[in-house]
C-alpha cells in the first residue's frame, strides 16, 4: 500500500516540503484562481482544470520528476485540495472492503475479511477535519461538534460513519464501508461459498413466491449485500417497490423503484424524518413491496402491520447473533413504539407478518456465509415464539435431492399442520 505517497514523491523532488508545497498551491490558487477550488468540488470539467493548474504550478515550481510520478503528485495533491485526501487511494482499490481511521495517523483498512495496519496518514488532525468535512458536506449532512456524528452515503455509494470530539477522545474517527460489487446475483454468493447452491434456490423461491423475510446477523456479516442480491430477484417493473432507509445502500436496477433516505435534524434541530415517518407515507404509496434497509427502532410496528396488511415480499435486516435472538430483538422494537398492544398480540403478529429469517456469519477468516435459514411458526400454546430451521450450516450435512422444497410447499405443510391442530 502506496500510503505516504505525497511525502515519498516531496522527498524525490528537490527534496521539497510537503507542507509548504500545499501551502504554495494553496496561496497560488487564491491568488489567481479563487473560485476554482469550489467549482471542482461539485463539477468534472472545473476538477480537469484544476488537475492541468496543478500541473502548471509543478513546473513553474520546479518540481522535476518522470512522467508516473509526476502525474501521482497531480492526482495526489488534486485529492488533497477537493478529493478524500490519502484515503482517496485506499477507497480506489477494489481488494478493500473497509477503511477505519483512528485519528491522523492510524488507518486501517480490511481486506479479504482481515485488518490491516496502512502507511496512511494524514498531516495533522486538521487535514484530517478537512477531508471530513469534504466528505459530509458531499453527501449531503454535517458534522461539528454540536452534531457530533453521521451516517451517510457518499457519492460513490460507499457508507460513511464519523464521529469527533467530544464523543470521539481522540480525535475524528472515520469508518466507510465500501459495497462489493462482485456480489450481484445470488450465483455470484454460490461461486464465493457464501451460500450453499440448494439453499439459493429455496430463497430465490421465496422472492419470487413472495415471502415475507428478516436478514440477520452481527455487524458486517453480509446483511445488505444478500438483501440487494435478493431484491434484484424481484420481478423488474410488474412490482411497485419502495426502499426505506437511513443512508440510501441499495442498488435496484428497475424503472418501478422508489427510494426514500431519511433526513437528520437541521442545525436548529428541525427538519428531521424518521425511518418510522418514511415506512408509514410509504403505505399510502400503493407500494407492492417494501424494503427497510434495516430496522432498528420503533419503525418495526409499522413494518409489521404492513406485512400483514398485503404488502407480501417485504424484507429487511436485523442486527442479531441467531435467528430466535432477531425475533425478540424484533418484539422489543415493536414495543419501543408504544402503541399498548399487549405482549401475545405483539408475538401472533410477528408470528404472522415474517415468513422466513435468513441468518448470515462471519467466519473467523473474514468469509461471509449464510449459516440458517429458518421458517417462523406460529407462537406455542404458552405464547413463545418459535422456529423451524430447515438449514442448518454445519460440516458433512449438505442437503440431498428432494430436501429443499420452494416456500409454496412450505406454506401449505405449514397451513395443513395449522388445521391439524385446531381439529385436536
Amino acid at each position: 500500500m502506496n500510503g505516504g505517497l505525497l511525502e515519498r514523491l516531496a522527498k524525490r523532488s528537490n527534496d521539497v516540503s510537503l507542507g509548504r508545497l500545499k501551502a504554495r498551491l494553496r496561496e497560488n490558487l487564491t491568488r489567481h484562481a479563487p473560485t476554482l477550488l469550489e467549482q471542482a468540488r461539485s463539477d468534472s470539467r472545473a476538477r480537469a482544470r484544476l488537475k492541468a493548474y496543478i500541473a502548471d504550478f509543478l513546473m513553474r515550481e520546479g518540481i522535476m520528476l518522470d512522467s508516473d510520478r509526476r502525474s501521482a503528485m497531480i492526482d495526489a495533491l488534486h485529492a488533497e485540495l477537493v478529493g478524500m485526501g490519502p484515503l482517496e487511494e485506499l477507497l480506489a482499490d477494489p481488494e478493500v472492503q473497509e477503511v477505519m481511521v483512528n485519528g491522523p495517523s492510524t488507518v486501517y483498512v480490511e481486506k479479504s475479511g482481515r485488518l490491516e495496519l496502512t502507511e496512511v496518514r494524514f498531516e495533522s488532525e486538521e487535514a484530517l477535519w478537512e477531508v471530513l468535512l469534504r466528505m459530509v458536506e458531499a453527501a449531503g449532512r454535517r458534522i461539528d461538534r454540536s452534531s457530533p456524528y453521521v451516517d451517510a452515503r457518499l457519492p460513490g455509494g460507499a457508507r460513511l460513519n464519523a464521529i469527533v470530539p467530544p464523543l470521539s477522545v481522540k480525535g475524528p474517527a472515520i469508518t466507510i464501508r465500501k459495497f462489493s460489487r462482485h456480489f450481484r446475483s445470488l450465483e455470484d454468493l454460490v461461486r464465493a461459498g457464501c451460500v450453499e447452491a440448494r439453499v439459493a434456490d429455496f430463497l430465490r423461491s421465496c422472492v419470487l413466491q413472495r415471502a415475507n423475510m428478516l436478514i440477520t446477523g452481527p455487524a458486517s456479516s453480509g446483511k445488505t449485500t444478500l438483501l440487494n442480491v435478493l431484491c434484484a430477484l424481484i420481478p423488474p417493473g410488474a412490482e411497485r417497490v419502495i426502499t426505506i432507509e437511513d443512508a440510501a445502500e441499495l442498488d435496484l436496477p428497475y424503472p418501478h423503484v422508489v427510494a426514500l433516505e431519511a433526513r437528520p435534524a437541521n442545525v436548529e434541530g428541525r427538519g428531521q424524518i424518521t425511518i418510522r415517518q418514511l415506512v408509514i407515507n410509504a403505505l399510502r404509496m400503493r407500494p407492492d413491496r417494501l424494503i427497510v434497509g434495516e430496522c432498528r427502532g420503533a419503525e418495526a410496528f409499522d413494518m409489521v402491520q404492513a406485512m400483514l396488511t398485503g404488502h407480501e415480499g417485504s424484507m429487511s435486516t436485523i442486527h442479531a447473533s441467531s435467528p430466535y435472538d432477531a425475533l425478540i430483538r424484533l418484539e422489543s422494537m415493536v414495543l419501543m413504539a408504544g402503541e399498548g398492544v399487549p405482549h401475545k398480540v405483539i408475538r401472533q403478529q410477528i408470528a404472522s407478518a415474517i415468513d422466513v429469517i435468513v441468518h448470515l456469519r462471519r467466519e473467523a477468516d473474514g468469509t461471509r456465509k449464510v449459516s440458517e435459514v429458518a421458517v417462523v411458526l406460529p407462537p406455542s400454546p404458552a405464547g413463545e415464539l418459535a422456529l423451524w430451521t430447515l438449514f442448518p450450516w454445519t460440516e458433512g450435512r449438505v442437503p440431498g435431492p428432494g430436501e429443499v422444497p420452494d416456500w409454496n410447499s412450505i406454506k401449505a405443510r405449514l397451513k395443513e399442520e395449522r388445521r391439524e391442530a385446531e381439529v385436536l
